[in-house]
């Protein structure tokens, strides 16, 4: 007997998670003569825990499956649900008896650090009951800090669009050149600075915007930033910072916490917002120039409109890898990128236990931080170059991008 599919999205959404969706229903929906029916959770675990699916067989059908890949956002909706450490905890029961009640056989989680957790916990549970249920995880997070893969779905699009953006931002701060000034650019990372890096591609010079880059990865000094800034107004009118919401001062203090509270999300990770607007305070106050702060928010991980051909296929073949592996027997893995060297950009898929990938987070090596700690190097720019690459088009209609929306 065919055993069914379910497919799930949890965390941040990103530009290309659904392209992983596309590749997981796509893939397992043409292979008939080994799966059953394709289900998707609805709001993730929570939303499965509550009976909440849907036959994703119609979409294909309909047509309306070629427009999730270029969708933003989560289209099975997401969650931000943690399982309970203990593995004895009752949830886990009634997490089986639903796969059992839909006829479960292969599960597939799309998601970032804590999704991989559930993946873990749950083929952990299957390993200790002996239950035959395949558990895969399908990688995504624009923060690219998934440790034993090169990078992560959602960090080159979510890159291209810093960059660009970062670019706009520094051409508009050069239009007054009669008057120094300062832009402080917010961009998201917690713990981990890539996406923060990342505007390092949008300068055309040497020396050109942004001129100075701080990343969570080293300690951030209030007075050194306020030295670096003088020296670089020395040179260029209009100069424009980028920081990662997350830099700290290598104690465990973030700067946003030196201004006001900070509350916690469900994961108990602190909520950070405010660094950009203390810095310009400070800059203000100490400089005297004229100076702003810009926080880029989700606008990062939901543009369509700067989607990265390279991050796109690569989703869509992590998806379509990940029922292969399930498939062939594999259960507590997760798909990874391997970069084959060479001048030439080209990944392998592989499959890494899921266990060494969970609650780990991979930061930007400090080798790739230049000029203590205010910019980044070569080989960051090597790096993230080829992830930006391609051009994606995405439907539209009376002028405006067309999305699939779940009904």
């Amino acid at each position: 007997m065919k055993r069914n599919v379910i497919v799930g999205q949890s965390g941040g959404p990103t530009a290309v998670i659904n392209a992983s969706l596309y590749g997981v229903v796509y893939e397992a929906l043409n292979r008939e003569d080994s799966f059953g029916t394709v289900y998707g959770m609805v709001n993730g675990i929570e939303g499965f825990l509550n009976g909440q699916v849907m036959d994703m067989e119609p979409l294909e059908r309909s047509g309306e499956l070629e427009l999730v890949k270029t969708t933003p956002g989560s289209y099975l909706g997401s969650c931000r649900y943690k399982l309970p450490e203990d593995l004895e905890d009752e949830v886990y029961p009634k997490l089986f008896e639903r796969f059992e009640e839909y006829g479960i056989g292969y599960f597939f989680y799309i998601g970032g650090n804590d999704s991989m957790d559930t993946v873990s916990k749950l083929s952990r549970y299957a390993e200790k009951t002996g239950s035959d249920i395949r558990f895969m995880g399908i990688p995504k997070t624009i923060d690219n800090d998934l440790v034993k893969t090169d990078h992560t779905p959602g960090f080159g699009s979510a890159a291209k669009y810093v960059a660009s953006t970062v670019r706009e931002i520094a051409v508009d701060a050069s239009v007054y050149d009669n008057k120094k000034s300062v832009t402080i650019v917010e961009i998201m990372g917690r713990h981990a600075g890539w996406l923060t890096a990342a505007s390092a591609l949008a300068r055309r010079y040497e020396g050109d915007n942004p001129v100075l880059i701080y990343l969570p990865e080293t300690a951030f000094d209030t007075e050194q930033f306020i030295r670096d800034v003088e020296t670089a107004l020395e040179k260029t009118p209009n100069v424009i910072v980028c920081i990662s919401e997350g830099i700290n001062d290598g104690k465990g203090t973030f700067i946003c916490e030196l201004s006001s509270d900070v509350g916690v999300d469900t994961f108990g990770h602190k909520m950070l917002t405010g660094s950009g607007k203390y810095l310009e305070n400070l800059v203000k106050d100490r400089l005297g120039v004229k100076v702003r702060s810009i926080e880029l928010n989700v606008c990062q991980r939901c543009s369509s409109a700067m989607l990265s051909g390279t991050d796109q296929k690569e989703a869509i073949a992590s998806g379509a890898y990940g029922v292969k592996c399930a498939l062939e027997g594999e259960t507590g893995k997760m798909v990874a990128f391997r970069r084959v060297p060479g001048e030439d950009y080209r990944v392998d898929y592989v499959t890494e236990d899921i266990n060494l990938i969970c609650n780990q987070e991979k930061g930007v090596p400090l080798e790739w931080i230049t000029e203590h700690g205010s910019d980044v190097g070569k080989e960051f720019i090597e790096y993230a170059l080829p992830l930006i690459q391609g051009e994606v088009k995405v439907p539209v209609k009376d002028g405006l991008p067309l999305f699939a929306y779940r009904k």
